[in-house]
């Protein structure tokens, strides 16, 4: 069996950019949900991301999925921490939770879609005919087309995504080094999370009653950086 060796300090140092990339994740979760009661729901079309940019052009940004795509990118500091601290529980199913939300991440940042639409929205603006800005909004919806949401791309990248989150933390469940709570409600949430994202294709409304239990994520990211903030400290105590 392969063996992950590292300093006391170098895991240290690990486990609190995992613990902090958590509270960061968070964070970025309360921020998308103030965003979405202050400025209105997602944007959509091409065309509302159009007309709302001439006048909002910093809530535009917010209003798609760019805080989203920081939530994704923040994997990067804590999935490193928890395949260090649970591959001796399981290491096979660890890599390959820890290889999937690799993966997913990179799909996620080629397929986010915000600044290709920015940059047609001021096209529109400056366009001088409809001839002209009916072109944009075409380009526009083709873009949202083959980007988050609707594309065969960020399908499989949600089931990478969500799976992963499933698969890491049955094996946080199995481990004496995370807290049944945080097992459980990454399990629960990124289960359901994944059902609707499974279903959401091909039901209009049966999957929206799923989204309840996206709420598990305020429970799971801070209990990741409970648990990882220990794990740092413990190393500090045995150092």
């Amino acid at each position: 069996m392969v063996h992950i060796k590292l300093e006391a300090q170098e895991l240290k140092t690990l486990y609190g950019i995992g613990a902090t990339a958590s509270l960061l994740q968070l964070f970025v979760i309360i921020l998308y949900t103030l965003v979405m009661a202050i400025f209105g729901p997602r944007i959509t079309s091409a065309e509302e991301f159009f007309v709302i940019q001439k006048t909002e052009s910093f809530a535009v940004l917010l209003r798609g999925d760019l805080l989203l795509l920081v939530l994704v990118g923040l994997y990067l500091g804590n999935f490193p921490a928890l395949l260090v601290s649970l591959w001796q529980t399981k290491p096979l199913t660890t890599l390959f939770a820890f290889l999937f939300t690799i993966i997913a991440v990179s799909l996620s940042f080629a397929g986010e879609s915000s600044f290709s639409l920015f940059h047609l929205g001021k096209l529109y603006a400056a366009a001088g005919s409809d001839i002209e800005r009916s072109q944009f909004v075409a380009a526009g919806e083709a873009i949202l087309a083959n980007g988050w949401w609707n594309s065969t791309g960020s399908y499989v990248t949600g089931i990478l995504l969500q799976g992963s989150g499933v698969m890491i933390s049955i094996v946080m469940l199995k481990s004496v080094q995370f807290s049944k709570i945080t097992g459980f409600a990454g399990l629960i949430g990124n289960s359901f999370d994944l059902l609707q994202h499974l279903l959401a294709p091909f039901t209009t409304g049966i999957s929206e009653y799923l989204s309840f239990a996206m709420i598990l994520y305020l429970v799971w990211y801070p209990m990741l950086a409970r648990d990882l903030f220990r794990l740092a400290k413990n190393q500090v105590t045995e150092g």
